[in-house]
């Protein structure tokens, strides 16, 4: 399609979006788009991203739209600096997520049973564990990504280690801490506290990301009262 005709378009769809990103990055496009780099535009992901969820915790749905194309630009924009450098493209990125979906669904194209919310994540986390050759703990926990914000890694690490937790222990292991710190202890108590409020929190199947998301606000509210 030329230059002209995809201008004239008044409606799109992920072809006219891929085949755009594709002129944009032409010899003869935009002289911005064809200089990014994974690296460069990697910020920009970050930034979609979060601004994706406001959306969601806004429950608005105009903010959400607009933000989810922001979004599918950037893999987009990835996909097609990938194919430039002969990584991969748009149709082993959809060929991926395919192949993944019904693997991980064998209770839908398969004859598998998973006739509850709970039996689908337990099949999908030991199928994800196969898919991976995730054979011992350290396997597991070496797939947690390193790039999680740090509260939502560790809760996520102490989760995956299949620990059991004993919520009476890890109470006093937390208030220990924090007298320890009060007496002035090394700041790495800190980091343990933190890690056994996750620990906790998994204990009690509680999101803390969640809990200090919504602390925060709580926080911001009370102080613009004063």
């Amino acid at each position: 399609m030329s230059k002209a005709s995809i201008a004239a378009k008044d409606r799109f769809d992920f072809a006219d979006l891929c085949e755009l990103i594709e002129i944009l990055r032409a010899p003869d496009g935009c002289p911005w788009d064809r200089e990014q780099t994974h690296r460069s535009i990697r910020k920009s992901l970050i930034e979609e991203t979060y601004e994706v969820v406001e959306g969601i915790d806004k429950n608005d749905g105009k903010i959400m739209c607009e933000e989810l194309g922001d979004l599918l630009l950037q893999v987009v924009f990835h996909a097609d600096i990938a194919k430039d450098l002969g990584e991969f493209d748009m149709g082993d990125i959809c060929t991926g997520i395919c192949k993944k979906l019904i693997y991980r669904h064998p209770h839908v194209f398969s004859d598998v049973v998973a006739d509850t919310a709970d039996k689908v994540l337990e099949n999908w986390e030991e199928l994800k564990k196969k898919e991976k050759g995730q054979k011992t703990e350290a396997d597991v926990l070496a797939g947690v990504s390193k790039s999680l914000p740090s509260l939502m890694r560790a809760q996520k690490l102490s989760k995956k280690s299949g620990e059991s937790v004993e919520r009476s222990a890890v109470c006093d292991s937390i208030v220990a801490a924090a007298n320890k710190l009060r007496d002035g202890g090394s700041p790495e108590l800190m980091g343990e506290l933190l890690f056994d409020v996750c620990r906790l929190g998994n204990a009690q199947k509680l999101d803390l990301e969640q809990l200090l998301y919504e602390k925060n606000d709580k926080f911001c509210a009370e102080n613009q009262k004063n």
